[in-house]
């Protein structure tokens, strides 16, 4: 048993800053409380007339103190991305990065998790679901700083991008992140602060389950989650890179969780895709939907299958303006490689002017969206095509929410709600782990 590690959490990178010292902190040993200005100039932090390289303000009373962001961009990129007001305990650093300023949040993993639990999903959901969530998100968190770590003490070269002339996959992870641990938005995980208040139910299930992390062969679990698989759950290495995990494999999101067709064949994903085949995450329950997701998530419940359609003029506008590449007209959308949940991870696009392959899962759904298509599992549809072979309109037909890999969200709140326990759950979505108590 250890000592709470603390963790650093990205939180805006804005041109200025505004800020409530809600309480007394300290900086450059002074105290102070109430509306402050911070904004980046020449490189540096100006704050009350003077440039510095960084600034911590940290709280005199590590239990009361908190601080308030003005105008948080929250969903960046996805179709709820909005602007709020968020509260946060613990210090806050003010950095420059790429020539703005980046607020960070420093506080312990055990306080990051109060809010990370109810800001992933309704503060409202199932005991064991919540406990299930908060072995998940600490484990994710800590194997990210370790393996920041690593890397920092590594001579090799990271790269999230492989291209040649008529290929281009790219993997989204966390290589961006140099000057803290994790990001605040759902490209890490949702991290809200105190502005998503904790019920008694959130704080049970952390304290519950303090400490405990999944492992396996003693090493932590890369422990992934997403909204929605589908159905069958996706292996790492299809969306990020190309390392296998035993514990991240595919299984059925059901009771029988080897009962699932191999869906890196195209006819029996155009099969899975078309149907609705039982499974956990195969609910329309407004009550279980409403304690897995916010308010802003509920805004569709179109996740388990879903369709979008785009106009010729539509798609290739659209594919042009997010890969900043000019495919021309779009004649076809062409699957090339699919994953164990049916989900592409490479697909090739046949345009007027280029034909090109691009993955990985997010590149695709980056790329076929003006924010991220739910998933990339999905199949085309071609109308109307003309003399030349280029269609009027496309359809796609999906499966999911999100890349599929690890708990599926939606489906460990259908199990919370049929009587499964935090240990099923997670064992269920990572395959032969062992839960672990760290600290």
């Amino acid at each position: 048993m250890g000592n709470i590690p603390q963790v650093k959490v990205g939180i805006m990178n804005e041109p200025s800053i505004e800020f409530v010292l809600n309480g007394s902190y300290k900086v450059l040993g002074e105290v102070l409380t109430g509306t402050q200005r911070a904004e980046c100039v020449d490189g540096k932090v100006m704050w009350n007339g003077n440039s510095y390289e960084e600034l911590l303000f940290e709280p005199i009373d590590e239990a009361t103190g908190s601080f308030t962001l003005i105008g948080v961009t929250i969903g960046v990129n996805f179709h709820w991305e909005r602007k709020e007001n968020q509260s946060f305990r613990g210090a806050l650093k003010l950095i420059v990065e790429h020539g703005k300023l980046t607020t960070v949040n420093i506080l312990s993993v055990e306080d990051y998790l109060l809010s990370v639990i109810s800001s992933e999903m309704s503060a409202t959901a199932s005991l064991e679901l919540l406990k299930a969530h908060a072995v998940i998100s600490r484990s994710w968190l800590l194997a990210q700083i370790d393996k920041n770590k690593k890397l920092a003490q590594s001579s090799e070269t990271y790269s999230a991008i492989e291209q040649s002339d008529d290929e281009y996959i790219r993997w989204y992870d966390r290589e961006d992140h140099v000057n803290f641990d994790v990001c605040a938005d759902d490209h890490c995980q949702r991290y809200q602060g105190i502005t998503r208040e904790s019920t008694p139910t959130v704080r049970e299930a952390i304290e519950a389950t303090h400490g405990k992390v999944l492992t396996y062969d003693g090493e932590l679990c890369d422990a992934r989650f997403s909204k929605c698989c589908g159905g069958v759950y996706e292996e790492f290495e299809n969306c990020w890179e190309p390392k296998h995990y035993d514990y991240l494999v595919a299984k059925r999101d059901g009771e029988d969780e080897n009962d699932f067709p191999d869906l890196t064949k195209e006819a029996n994903a155009e099969e899975w895709i078309l149907t609705k085949p039982k499974a956990f995450c195969n609910t329309t329950d407004a009550k279980i939907l409403s304690q897995v997701l916010n308010n802003y998530d509920q805004e569709t419940q179109d996740f388990y299958r879903w369709t979008v359609e785009y106009t010729q003029q539509e798609l290739a506008e659209l594919v042009k303006n997010r890969s900043g590449v000019d495919y021309g007209r779009i004649r076809d959308l062409q699957p090339v490689a699919r994953g164990t949940s049916g989900r592409l991870y490479k697909l090739k696009i046949v345009g007027e002017k280029l034909t090109r392959v691009i993955g990985k899962e997010l590149e695709i759904r980056r790329t076929l969206s003006p924010s991220h298509l739910y998933s990339s599992a999905f199949i085309v549809e071609r109308h109307d095509v003309d003399a030349e072979g280029y269609p009027a309109k496309f359809v796609l037909r999906g499966a999911g929410w999100g890349h599929g890999v690890g708990l599926c969200q939606i489906g460990a709140a259908v199990m919370g709600e049929q009587g499964y326990d935090y240990k099923e759950i997670l064992l269920h979505y990572f395959i032969n782990a062992q839960i672990t108590t760290l600290y």
